[in-house]
């Protein structure tokens, strides 16, 4: 009894010293950060630093509502939102085409690739499975800004563009979260359905599309969110909507037209969080 309170206490204490030394290195990173970011608070918060913060939040006031600046405000909130839904679409299309590839029990390994009778080109299997990941990895990995840089310098200005970069991008990002969730379904609908004699499309179909797939929806939805606001960043890089007037508007110092943008912005922005926070609810 005493060895076995003495393990436990020596467990115990390497625990403990083990997350000291991760609390000790994560503490020295954040200083090392710190510093390497430059930050000057005291900058910020000085008194030339906050009067020309209010100066500038003056000059905002009050917004413009003259017809024509609504107008536009309507028009690049139209634009925006049209960016975001077409391009969560085209990125749900990639992701799904890649995804059940990038899926390791789906191609190479897991019940499905165990039950089979005979096993061959075990090594040549994994060949699309490391694709699917590289090519996964690589969308996500460049920000959606130079996706709509290398896009305005093919296919021109405009919304096309911010449609293509946001499709590019979180087609790799939903691909990724798509592929861990068909690795973590439920075996015991697999099994059964493989002793009924059932082939993989009918197991795809009947026994892991209808785990997956709310959870596949949920995603894509949580993505349109992300996706309402990166479309209005887009846009200073020439991809259009809110985001190229708001440039403009920036570039001319026309602080009450910024702000009437802003304001379009906003309620677009706060009406697609509750529209997807809705569905997403009805989807589960």
């Amino acid at each position: 009894m005493d060895e076995v309170r003495a393990l436990r206490a020596g467990a115990r204490d390497r625990t403990r010293a083990s997350t000291y030394v991760m609390l000790a290195l994560l503490g020295a990173l954040f200083v090392w950060s710190y510093q390497g970011s430059e930050i000057d608070l005291g900058l910020l918060f000085s008194a030339d630093g906050g009067g020309a913060i209010a100066d500038y939040v003056k000059r905002l006031f009050p917004p413009d509502f003259s017809p024509k600046v609504v107008a536009e405000a309507v028009v690049g909130a139209w634009e925006t939102l049209a960016i975001s839904l077409v391009g969560t679409v085209l990125s749900a299309v990639i992701a799904l085409s890649l995804a059940f590839f990038g899926a390791r029990n789906l191609v190479y390994s897991g019940l499905l690739y165990e039950m089979e009778p005979r096993r061959r080109f075990g090594l040549l299997r994994r060949v699309p499975y490391l694709a699917a990941k590289a090519v996964l990895n690589f969308l996500r990995t460049i920000p959606e800004m130079l996706w709509a840089l290398i896009f305005v310098f093919l296919v021109g200005l405009g919304p096309f563009p911010g449609v293509l970069a946001l499709g590019v991008h979180t087609g790799g990002v939903l691909g990724k979260l798509f592929a861990e969730v068909l690795e973590d379904v439920d075996l015991q609908p697999i099994e059964s359905l493989q002793s009924t004699g059932a082939g993989k499309v009918q197991i795809l179909f009947y026994g892991i599309l209808p785990q997956v797939l709310p959870q596949f929806i949920s995603y894509t939805l949580y993505r349109w969110e992300v996706n309402i606001r990166v479309a209005a960043v887009l846009g200073f890089v020439g991809a259009g909507g809110l985001g190229q007037r708001i440039h403009i508007a920036l570039s001319l110092f026309l602080e009450q037209q910024l702000l009437t943008l802003l304001i379009a912005l906003y309620i677009l922005v706060t009406a697609v969080d509750y529209l997807s926070a809705y569905l997403r609810r009805r989807a589960v």
